[in-house]
């Protein structure tokens, strides 16, 4: 079985609070974006195993798609294995949830290989435990993501329009990302939820995006301000980082200025002298999937 899994990006994230369990409350609207990595399973096999030509990506137990696999035999009492061979198109510690989606990729092959044993309701639930942002991945759709990420609400208002994405070509920890958040500091905005999110996208859209990691990774990570200010200097609508990055997203009216923008920013990347402190950022013309 082959799957598609794509990757998000949050369009406002607002960090609410620190549970006690170290996790935090968060209020976020995420959407998938048409880039994908590709999952294939193959059934029949004795037990778990994970394939991944990305050096960065484990092939034990500590892989998501592999805590998935496991995760559902042990909730269908089905006592089989099978081999996930994954290939990497999403960057690694970006914040566009690669792992997790791999990981609901993985739970919804299964599922659907082995006729559908668990209720979507039930995978949802089970995904939670892999990870925060898994459950959205499964539900698949744009929502409004509050609690740790976990509880969904659907966002019908989304409308597909342009994305340009810029990845600096450095990852960024999530975990260092929190430890640095300081609660205090974040801005306090009251979130409009129904924001109509049309194709005639104008600057306005602007005050409508936030995200409350995006100054505290930009601290660990400053070429992130770098790609946001070039975006913007190319005509997009609005800029941001999404998750906890540190790639950044540009929103663009129409396909023609996005391809306009991807050009100009891809030559300016070509004339810079690339070391190993100025890497050359990767960039990908997207679309929101809604």
């Amino acid at each position: 079985m082959e799957i598609q899994s794509p990757a998000k990006i949050n369009l406002y994230l607002e960090v609410c609070s620190k549970r006690p369990d170290g996790y935090h409350n968060l209020n976020t609207l995420m959407c998938c974006i048409e880039l994908y990595d590709t999952i294939r399973l193959t059934f029949g096999q004795k037990k778990i195993s994970v394939h991944c030509a990305h050096p960065n990506v484990p092939e034990d137990e500590t892989n998501l798609a592999w805590r998935a696999a496991q995760l559902f035999f042990d909730n269908t009492r089905i006592h089989e294995g099978v081999h996930i061979d994954i290939e990497k198109n999403i960057s690694i510690g970006a914040g566009l949830g690669g792992g997790s989606s791999n990981a609901a990729a993985v739970l919804k092959g299964l599922n659907s290989f082995y006729g559908l044993p668990v209720s979507s309701k039930a995978l949802i639930t089970a995904g939670k435990s892999i990870g925060a942002d898994v459950p959205f991945f499964i539900y698949g759709k744009p929502a409004v993501a509050t609690g740790i990420g976990d509880i969904l609400t659907p966002c019908d208002c989304i409308k597909s329009c342009p994305i340009l994405l810029v990845y600096p070509s450095i990852p960024v920890s999530t975990a260092k990302v929190y430890k640095k958040l300081n609660l205090r500091l974040t801005k306090n905005k009251k979130i409009n939820t129904k924001f109509l999110f049309k194709l005639n996208l104008g600057k306005g859209v602007a005050k409508q995006l936030f995200n409350d990691l995006e100054l505290v990774a930009s601290e660990i990570c400053p070429e992130i301000q770098e790609a946001k200010a070039s975006l913007l200097a190319h005509d997009a609508s609005a800029a941001l980082m999404t998750g906890s990055g540190s790639a950044v997203f540009g929103i663009y009216e129409n396909i023609e200025n996005a391809k306009k923008a991807y050009n100009a920013i891809s030559q300016n990347q070509m004339r810079k002298n690339q070391t190993p402190q100025n890497r050359r950022w990767q960039l990908h013309l997207s679309h929101l999937v809604v």
